[in-house]
C-alpha cells in the first residue's frame, strides 16, 4: 500500500489597486526560490503575441465559459467587458496545489477576496497599500498610458479597493519599492515556515 506524500502547495493572493506595483512585486517573488507558479486563468479572449494555451492562459469560448459558470467551475471570474471573460477554475488550482506547487495569485481586489474565502487558512492574502491617492494619481500619470479620463476612472476604483484593504491578512505599503519586496517577501517566508511546522 502506498500513500503519496507529496506535501500540498499553498497559496499567496496579491491584490492591489492599479499603479501600486503590484506586478512588480509579484515578479520580483517569482526569483525568490519559493517555489512559486501562476494560477492560469481561463479567459475567452484571443491569445495575443506567442501567448500559447496553457502556459499563459487557457483560451476558450464564451459559450465555454459561461458553461463553467453555469457548473460553478470558477473560484472567481469577471466579464471584464462585454464578452471578454476571465477566471480562475477550481480544478486547475487543485491539480497544482496536489502537485506540490506554490501558488501566486495576481488578482485584482475583488478577486482576492473570493479566492481567500475559497481558500481560507491555505492561502496568505496580501493587500498592496499605495502610499496616498496622490501618488496613485502621480504614478499612473507617469505611466503615459491612460488618458486623465481612464486615469480618474482608475483613482476612483482604488478609493473602493482601497476601503476593502481589511478583508486581507496583510497590508503592505509600497512607498518605496525595494522596502516593499523585502516585507512580501519574508511575509511569504514566514507563512510558507509556518505550514510545515
Amino acid at each position: 500500500m502506498s500513500y503519496n506524500m507529496q506535501k500540498r502547495g499553498k497559496l499567496f493572493i496579491i491584490a492591489a489597486p492599479s499603479g501600486t506595483g503590484k506586478s512588480t512585486i509579484v515578479n520580483y517573488l517569482m526569483g525568490q526560490g519559493f517555489n512559486l507558479h501562476f494560477s492560469i486563468s481561463l479567459t475567452t479572449r484571443a491569445p495575443r503575441g506567442k501567448e500559447q494555451n496553457g502556459i499563459e492562459y487557457f483560451f476558450t469560448s464564451v459559450e465555454d465559459f459561461r458553461k463553467h459558470i453555469c457548473q460553478d467551475d470558477f473560484i472567481e471570474y469577471e466579464e471584464v467587458y462585454k464578452g471578454c471573460y476571465y477566471g480562475t477554475l477550481k480544478s486547475q488550482v487543485d491539480n497544482q496545489i496536489a502537485q506540490g506547487q506554490n501558488v501566486i495569485f495576481d488578482v485584482d481586489v475583488n478577486g482576492g477576496i473570493n479566492i481567500k474565502k475559497h481558500f481560507g487558512d491555505e492561502a496568505l492574502s496580501i493587500f498592496i497599500m499605495p502610499p496616498s491617492i496622490e501618488e496613485l494619481r502621480n504614478r499612473l500619470t507617469k505611466r503615459g498610458t491612460d488618458t486623465m479620463e481612464v486615469i480618474e476612472q482608475r483613482i476612483a476604483r482604488a478609493e473602493y479597493e482601497i476601503s476593502q484593504a481589511d478583508h486581507f491578512d496583510k497590508v503592505v505599503v509600497n512607498d518605496d519599492l525595494e522596502t516593499a519586496q523585502a516585507e512580501v517577501s519574508s511575509l511569504v517566508k514566514t507563512f510558507l515556515e509556518q505550514q510545515e511546522k
